[in-house]
């Protein structure tokens, strides 16, 4: 008798956050300050100016 197979799930949206987490604890370690300042984690969350729904 074989072995039951375990199936392999991902969630790919936890998987990016955990991504985006690390990111920002590198970025965080590497900083001189207490605190990373909000346009720091923009830029390593890569986030800009996004205009607002219906904007043009």
């Amino acid at each position: 008798m074989a072995p039951p197979s375990t199936p392999t799930v991902q969630d790919h949206v936890a998987l990016a956050e955990i991504e985006l987490c690390g990111e920002l604890m590198i970025a965080a370690s590497a900083t001189d300050g207490e605190r990373l300042s909000a346009d720091r984690i923009d830029e390593v969350l890569n986030v800009g100016n996004v205009p607002a729904p219906g904007a043009h």
